[in-house]
Order: structure tokens, then C-alpha cells, then sequence
């Protein structure tokens, strides 16, 4: 059974590695809006169960101690970055950015957490153009911008009450989780993908303890348990992030964010009872094709 397994997964990378650099960096990406969209449910599901900052403190916590069998085998030398200060600054924006994402995270559908999340391509693409110095076509802005014409037809009808101010908030952390993917993609220039994993859940863990401690409240064996994945899914989540940056021009990528609200509506039915409205859907569909419309082009583009 595992020579099997070794077997399928070999031909797979086998046929990726065979794509053009900016297919397989779209796909890294799209593959890291999955794991984050079944990550982000773990989170929902925690977040209701305790204070919002022992929660966020307990995911990076974990994310670190995810790692460490890596800096058992290869040592802390093979891990140490060449650009300390900006695994720092990276780690800052990402701590800001968290903060508003897990005070807004509790009180919102899943499907529009991550819809409402989808403004942060725009930033991302603007601050490609103006800090990393990448070219923008024209279709890129293109596949962006329909695909934010999705999100608001999923989001404008539910701006309003409680769910309307804790959708400013999330709305809030989009230009800040930019400003973080942006430093990931300057980093990636120079460091491993392992190596920005490793430091984001260190730097995040140390910035985040003292809210997290604050609170704190005991866990019971299934938080425990449901901490310890998200670890995991997060750790590997933003490595295949990172690997994508590392291929593409970051805003290449940014169209296949918006599959994420297809994985997040299907979760939050699953677990949360949340049946996505008319307009969720209608939403999602506009966004799948600007998302397959941009994936085409750049196939072509060899």
C-alpha cells in the first residue's frame, strides 16, 4: 500500500513538475486555499469554544511544534534566515492582520469570512506593481476584478447589524494579510519555503502569547487534538503558499483565491449547518469563471 501511494505521488509531481512555472505556482496557491478553507473551519469550530487570542496564540504555538521534528533532523543552522528583519516584519503584519481576523472569525458564516477575504488580491496586485516591480497584465486585473465583483454580490446584502460591524473588521485585515503575502514573496527570492514556515509560526507564536495568556482558559483533550491539526494543516497550508510565490509572479495567483469561497461553503454546510444563500452561490459562480478564465491564459503564456 505505501509502495503505491510513493508510486502515485511520484507520477504526480512528475506531471506538475512538466507544467510551465507559472501553472505550477497556481497550482501550489489554489492547493493552499483548500488546506486554509478546511484550516479556517477548525478555527470557527475552536474560536466558539474559547477567547479569540488564545486561540490565535494556540494555532501558531502548534504550527511551531509542528516543525520541530525538522529542526531535530537537519538543526536550527539549516533554518536560520538571511534576512532576519524581514521574517520579522513579516511576522508583525501577519500578528495585526490576526488579531481583527479572529475577533470577526466567531460571529460570521464561513462562506462569507473567506468571500469578504477576497478583497485582499486587489491589494495584493497594487502592492506587486508598486514594491516587487512585477508586470501587470491586463488580464490579471481582469480575473481580479471579476472576481471581486463576485464577492460583493455574496457580501453587500449582509452588511448590515452585528454581522455588518464584524464584517468591517474582517474586511479590515485584507490589506494587512496583503502587506504579509507580499514580504512572503520578497522572501521567497532568497529564502527556503521550510525556512518562512518555521519563522512565521515562531515570530507569530511570541507576538501572540501575551493576549493569548491573558485569558486562558484550560483545554480539554479535543482542543488539544483539534490544535495539533491545525498546526499541521497551516504549516503545510502556507509551504505550498510559499512554494507557489516562489514560481509565479504573485499576482498571477491571486484569481485562485476565490475557489476558496466553493471549499468554505461546502464546510461550513458540513459542519456548521450554514446553507449558503442564492447570492453566495451566484457570487461563486462569476468567481469560478474569472478563475478558470485567467488559469487558460496563462497556459498559454509559455
Amino acid at each position: 500500500m505505501l509502495s503505491l501511494y510513493r508510486t502515485v505521488l511520484h507520477r504526480c509531481q512528475q506531471r506538475i513538475a512538466a507544467w510551465p512555472p507559472t501553472v505550477q505556482g497556481m497550482f501550489w496557491v489554489a492547493l493552499s486555499g483548500f488546506i486554509f478553507s478546511v484550516l479556517n473551519a477548525l478555527l470557527r469550530l475552536l474560536s466558539q469554544q474559547m477567547p479569540t487570542g488564545q486561540a490565535q496564540f494556540l494555532r501558531y504555538f502548534a504550527g511551531t511544534l509542528v516543525m520541530l521534528p525538522l529542526l531535530w533532523r537537519h538543526g536550527m543552522s539549516s533554518y536560520w534566515p538571511r534576512d532576519i528583519k524581514g521574517q520579522f516584519w513579516r511576522g508583525a503584519a501577519h500578528t495585526l492582520a490576526l488579531t481583527l481576523w479572529f475577533m470577526a472569525l466567531p460571529h460570521i458564516p464561513l462562506a462569507d469570512t473567506t468571500a469578504i477575504s477576497f478583497t485582499g488580491p486587489i491589494y495584493v496586485m497594487i502592492g506587486a506593481a508598486w514594491f516587487l516591480g512585477e508586470r501587470m497584465r491586463a488580464d490579471r486585473w481582469i480575473a481580479a476584478l471579476i472576481g471581486l465583483a463576485g464577492v460583493m454580490v455574496v457580501v453587500a446584502p449582509k452588511l448590515s447589524g452585528e454581522g455588518g460591524y464584524y464584517s468591517l473588521i474582517m474586511m479590515a485585515s485584507s490589506p494587512l494579510f496583503a502587506a504579509s503575502f507580499l514580504i512572503t514573496k520578497a522572501l521567497t527570492r532568497s529564502e527556503k519555503s521550510t525556512t518562512i514556515v518555521l519563522w512565521q509560526s515562531l515570530v507569530i507564536a511570541l507576538l501572540s502569547a501575551p493576549l493569548g495568556l491573558m485569558d486562558w482558559q484550560p483545554l480539554n483533550l479535543w482542543q488539544v487534538l483539534g490544535f495539533a491539526v491545525a498546526g499541521a494543516l497551516g504549516s503545510y497550508g502556507h509551504y505550498c503558499m510559499a512554494q507557489g510565490f516562489g514560481l509565479a509572479d504573485i499576482s498571477a495567483t491571486q484569481s485562485l483565491r476565490f475557489l476558496d469561497l466553493v471549499w468554505t461553503s461546502a464546510l461550513g454546510w458540513l459542519m456548521f449547518a450554514s446553507i449558503p444563500s442564492t447570492t453566495t452561490w451566484l457570487g461563486a459562480a462569476v468567481i469560478m469563471g474569472s478563475t478558470l478564465w485567467i488559469t487558460q491564459r496563462e497556459k498559454r503564456r509559455r
